[in-house]
C-alpha cells in the first residue's frame, strides 16, 4: 500500500484565518479576576554564531504578536514575546529558559536549539510547556512538557532514506561531527534500510567548516551515475555543494577528468528556496536535488496567509525569509498555541499550569493543512519507545526544478513505522 495519503479530511483555510476567529469572536481566554497584563510567552534561537543561525525564527513570533494584537490580542490581552539568543551553547540555552521562568512565560513556541538537556531541565523544573521546537534534539521528543508539531529531524533524515531508495546503490551522506549529526546517520541509513537499501557511506564534517573540498573528494567515490550524495549541513549545505560540483575525478579510460555524475539531495532546513535563488537559481549546485521536508513547498497556496501577514506586519525585516523552515516552524507553533489555548474558554486563567493542562487534552488541533492535524494525547503519539513524544511523522517529497522547490507528488509520506522499526541507542 502506498505511504501517500490525500489527507481531504484535514481542512486547508488558512490557519491565521484560523486565529482571527478566535481572536475577533473573543474564544480565546483572558486572565482570572478581570486581570488585563500581557500573555507571555518566549521564542529563542542562535543569532550571530559560526554555525546554524536562525533569526527569523523570534522575528516570526514578534510579527505573530503583532498580527493577532492588531486584532485584540488573546482575549482582549496582549500577546507578549520575549526573544532570547542562545547562542548556540548549552549556557546559551539553559540562560534563556531560565529567563523565560523569570519574566513569567506561559509557554517557550517555536524555538530553535540543539542543547536539549540544557534547556528542558531547566522547564520543566518551572513547569512551563516548550511547544512546536524545530526538532532537532532528542528531548523536545522526550521531555513530558514538550508539544512537538513535527518529527524533527531524525524524520527528515529517514525519509530522505526512503526517498533515496531504489535510486542509488550507493548513499554518502556528509553531516556535522555532532550528536545531532550522529543521529542524521542513524536514521538516513533507518529509512535506506527500511526500503531495501544499503547502510550510507558516513562523512563527517566540522560543524564550522568553510572547506569542503576534501570531503567533496570523498563523497564523489567512484564517480558513477547509480550512487547519491547526501548533505546535511544547515546553511552551509550549499558551499559544500558548491565544492562537490567543482570536483574532478580522472576516468583512466578515458585519459578525461569528469565532473561528479551522482545524485544529490539533503533536507529542509539545509535546503530552502532562499538558499537555491541565492546560489544561482535553475544554475544552482542544488539544481536536481532531492529534498524531504515536513511542510507543502514555500509555493504552496496554504502559506498564503503566512505570507500576507509579513509583508503587514513585518515589511523590510530581512531577518524573516517565509522561506525559511525556521520562519515556517514558529508560525505554525504559534497557530496551534492560539487554537489550543483559545480552547481553553474566556475566562480561563492562562499560566504555564493551565496551558500544559490544555495541551495534554488537546486532539485534532488543525495547522490549515501545514502539517496533518495535531494532538498530543497518549493515543496521539507514534510509537517510537526513546520519542514517546512524537506525534507527527509525516514528512513531503521534493525536488530542485528548474530552480525551485516542488513538490513530487501531493500529501504527506507516513514514516511513523519505519521509525519504529529504527535501532535503538
Amino acid at each position: 500500500m502506498s505511504d501517500w495519503r490525500s489527507r481531504t479530511a484535514v481542512p486547508l483555510v488558512s490557519a491565521a484565518a484560523g486565529v482571527a476567529l478566535l481572536v475577533g469572536c473573543g474564544v480565546l481566554p483572558g486572565g482570572t479576576g478581570g486581570s488585563t497584563g500581557p500573555v507571555v510567552v518566549m521564542t529563542w534561537a542562535p543569532q550571530g554564531t559560526s554555525a546554524t543561525n536562525m533569526p527569523g525564527m523570534p522575528a516570526m513570533a514578534q510579527t505573530f504578536a503583532k498580527y493577532v494584537n492588531a486584532k485584540g490580542g488573546i482575549g482582549g490581552r496582549e500577546l507578549k514575546v520575549i526573544s532570547c539568543n542562545e547562542h548556540n551553547t548549552s549556557l546559551g540555552a539553559q540562560d534563556c529558559a531560565q529567563r523565560a521562568a523569570d519574566e513569567g512565560a506561559v509557554a517557550v513556541i517555536g524555538s530553535y536549539s540543539q542543547y536539549g538537556a540544557a534547556f528542558t531541565s531547566t522547564l520543566e523544573a518551572e513547569g512551563i510547556p516548550y511547544v512546536g521546537g524545530y526538532g532537532v534534539t532528542q528531548d523536545e521528543f522526550q521531555s513530558p512538557l514538550s508539544y512537538p508539531i513535527n518529527g524533527g529531524l531524525t524524520v527528515l533524515m529517514a525519509g530522505s532514506g526512503r526517498q533515496l531508495a531504489g535510486k542509488c546503490d550507493k548513499v554518502s551522506l556528509v553531516r556535522p561531527d555532532t550528536a545531532a549529526g550522529d543521529l542524521f546517520a542513524r536514521f538516513l541509513d533507518t529509512g535506506l534500510k527500511d526500503a531495501g537499501s544499503k547502510k550510507a557511506k558516513d562523512l563527517r564534517a566540522k560543524e564550522d567548516s568553510t572547506d569542503y573540498n576534501q570531503i567533496a573528494q570523498q563523497a564523489v567515490g567512484d564517480n558513477k551515475a547509480d550512487e547519491c550524495v547526501s548533505a546535511a549541513l544547515g546553511d552551509k549545505t550549499a558551499t559544500f555543494f558548491d565544492a562537490f560540483r567543482r570536483t574532478t575525478t580522472h576516468n583512466p579510460l578515458t585519459g578525461k577528468d569528469e565532473k561528479p555524475k551522482a545524485l544529490i539531495a539533503s533536507v529542509l532546513g539545509s535546503v530552502q528556496q532562499s538558499t537555491l535563488d541565492s546560489t544561482g537559481g535553475a544554475n544552482s549546485p542544488l539544481e536536481g536535488a532531492y529534498v524531504t521536508g515536513w511542510y507543502p513547498p514555500a509555493s504552496d497556496a496554504r502559506w498564503a496567509t503566512m505570507r500576507q501577514a509579513i509583508g503587514k506586519y513585518a515589511f523590510g525585516n530581512n531577518d524573516i525569509d517565509p522561506d525559511d523552515p525556521g520562519v515556517q516552524t514558529t508560525w505554525i507553533a504559534y497557530t496551534a498555541f492560539a487554537e489550543v489555548v483559545g480552547e481553553m474558554g474566556n475566562d480561563a486563567p492562562i499560566t504555564a499550569g493551565t496551558v500544559k493542562t490544555a495541551f495534554d487534552k488537546a486532539h485534532g488541533i488543525s495547522t490549515g493543512g501545514l502539517t496533518p492535524v495535531l494532538g498530543w494525547r497518549e493515543d496521539d503519539a507514534v510509537s517510537i519507545i526513546d520519542q514517546p513524544r512524537m506525534v507527527n511523522g509525516e514528512v513531503t517529497f521534493q525536488k530542485v526544478v528548474d530552480g525551485k522547490l516542488v513538490a513530487v507528488s501531493n500529501g504527506f509520506v507516513d514514516m511513523a513505522k519505519t521509525l519504529e522499526r529504527a535501532p535503538r541507542d
